[in-house]
């Protein structure tokens, strides 16, 4: 088992940034001032499935949107942090919420506030088109983009790292 395989099968709680990492980072509004999010079903089952798997899944967002909680309540997602401007001050918080310590928490980012808390959990996780800062303080990078697939091919690897892929597909044969 190599390095990358034991850090992905310690983890217990998958944290996510939204913009950029369950979307592409694109904000649309309609000419309500309404905002609307696209986002990834295949992204969607990947959290299901590594929820079903027995991590925990939490969102860590700048921004607050009716679009996100939605996505949230319809994933089964009750973690959920919100319009917060220090995300690593809310680590603690979220570990006395799970019981789960740092280390045992990934956390996937694309732009610079994302920084302080990637580098204090145990796995930081940025997506391919991320800022090449957050690259660089990521511990791993996907190859997809953010809303194009890169929290699935997480979901995956975090899967593979717990021997619980096989399994799920054969339950799709």
């Amino acid at each position: 088992m190599n390095q990358m395989t034991k850090a992905l099968a310690s983890i217990q709680l998958l944290l996510l940034d939204v913009d950029g990492v369950l979307t592409t980072g694109q904000v649309v509004y309609t000419d309500s001032g309404e905002e609307i999010k696209a986002f990834s079903v295949k992204d969607g089952l990947g959290l299901r499935l590594v929820m079903d798997c027995g991590l925990q899944v939490g969102i860590v967002t700048g921004r607050g949107s009716g679009a996100l909680l939605n996505r949230c309540r319809n994933l089964g997602i009750d973690l959920v942090f919100d319009q917060v401007r220090d995300k690593a001050a809310k680590l603690a918080e979220i570990s006395n919420r799970t019981g789960i310590a740092a280390p045992h928490m990934a956390f996937v980012g694309d732009d610079l506030p994302d920084i302080p808390l990637m580098q204090k959990v145990g796995l930081g996780i940025a997506v391919a088109d991320a800022v090449p800062e957050v690259i660089a303080a990521a511990d791993m990078v996907t190859n997809a983009k953010g809303g194009c697939g890169a929290v699935r091919e997480i979901c995956e690897a975090l899967l593979k790292a717990r021997e619980c892929w096989e399994p799920i597909l054969e339950q799709f044969s």
